[in-house]
């Protein structure tokens, strides 16, 4: 076998320009390949901490058919304070949940008693709430941005449209009005607290007032609640702990088909872009299986015809089929690995640099910052793709030059 590998490397050294050129385009395709999977999952990766960071937390429970309506912000469909015990029995005991945040959801209107205008309330307990959401404090550029007091009972955070809109400062006066779910309209003056980014996006009109601001304006006199967010320990364990979290929610007393729960996925619109994220790194790759079938397959062939001779002169010496089939077969493999290395190292060194760099910009109202990491596992996946489409596409050449007759292939000479 020794001797058939240092044969292979001569006869593609034989051929220099021919072998440097499709190294090259190999080379590329496998650069690419890790180059636009690194990034890609960086880009997914960072906008999705974001979303799960600030706003939606990995899981959420609802009231069956919350999600549906959810645009509406219904206040008839609630987590009422009996089944809340349940469920917070239920995420206290499972040691994969870090924490937990009761929220309650609702429309109403916000006045500087000159001008009014729509804003979505989310009222929340700002200790539990921090954790859930670690990277909301941050995105108050305005005013109290302390985790555990960020919002007091009596104040209230406005997005940075609404606040700008009514021309509101820290400090000021303004009105929310909200309807009940039965019917009844309530008006509380507030002080505004903070400021916050629209992380939803540049329409954003997402506010948050203390939970207990919330029932008085609602006149909630009970426990009851439209939502809890959920944070896992290792958002990696999603795929493992949504579906027994959602079995354990719907498996409690009354709950059956009563509450519902929710992956981040099924709630933000990013997840279609995830999605469309994923199918171009798959495309990527059968592009690059494509320019490795072809060129492999190519220069294999070439080599084939422009070698007849000599297969003829080293069968009729004795040498077997299976060495000439071997010899091919390495030639190819060989080219393949070669090319595959090259790439994997220009792949991971564009990554590198793209790290070093940072690459910043701005998607919808977030400021990502982009330094992707050097993914080992997709590195090994091409360079496995590589080899293996690398050693089928010299298969056929090979076993036509293992065939040759040495007789007919001596016509050559």
């Amino acid at each position: 076998m020794k001797n058939i590998i240092k044969i292979a490397w001569r006869n593609l050294l034989r051929y220099t320009r021919r072998t440097l050129l499709t190294s090259s385009l190999i080379a590329l395709g496998v650069a690419l390949v890790i180059v636009f999977g690194g990034v890609g999952n960086s880009f997914r990766s960072e906008v999705t901490g974001i979303l799960t960071n600030s706003n939606l937390g990995d899981l959420q429970i609802h009231k069956k058919g919350y999600l549906g309506s959810m645009d509406n912000l219904p206040l008839d469909l609630v987590i009422p304070e009996k089944d809340l015990a349940a469920i917070r029995g239920i995420l206290d005991a499972d040691p994969d949940v870090l924490a937990y945040s009761e929220r309650i959801r609702f429309g109403a209107m916000v006045s500087n008693f000159a001008q009014t205008t729509g804003i979505r309330l989310t009222a929340v307990a700002p200790e539990k709430e921090s954790r859930v959401c670690p990277a909301l404090p941050g995105r108050i550029k305005q005013g109290d941005a302390d985790p555990a007091s960020f919002v007091k009972p009596g104040s209230v955070v406005l997005p940075l449209t609404i606040a700008a809109g009514l021309n509101l400062k820290i400090g000021d006066d303004v009105v929310l009005v909200a309807t009940n779910k039965e019917g009844s309209v309530n008006g509380i003056t507030f002080k505004l607290s903070g400021v916050s980014e629209n992380i939803m996006g540049p329409q954003g009109k997402d506010g948050y007032i203390h939970l207990d601001d919330a029932r008085s304006l609602l006149r909630i006199e009970d426990g009851e609640i439209t939502e809890i967010a959920v944070k896992l320990r290792d958002f990696k364990r999603l795929g493992k702990v949504y579906p027994a979290l959602k079995q354990a929610v719907s498996a409690l007393p009354g709950g059956k088909g009563g509450f519902e729960t929710h992956s981040w996925e099924e709630l933000s619109p990013f997840s279609s872009i995830a999605k469309i994220v994923t199918l171009l790194i798959l495309v990527v790759r059968l592009v690059l299986v494509f320019i490795v079938l072809v060129s492999i397959l190519n220069v294999m062939m070439m080599s084939v015809y422009e070698r007849i001779g000599e297969i003829g002169t080293i069968a009729s010496i004795g040498t077997p089929p299976s060495k000439i089939l071997a010899l091919f077969l390495v030639e190819g493999l060989s080219l393949g690995l070669f090319s595959g290395l090259l790439g994997c190292l220009a792949g991971a060194g564009i990554l590198l640099l793209l790290q070093a760099v940072k690459l910043k910009f701005t998607f919808g109202a977030m400021d990502l910052v982009l330094a992707p990491a050097v993914p080992l596992a997709e590195m090994l996946l091409s360079l496995a793709v590589v080899v293996i489409i690398s050693t089928l596409a010299s298969l056929q050449p090979a076993l036509k030059a293992s065939r040759m007759e040495p007789v007919e292939a001596l016509r050559h000479v």
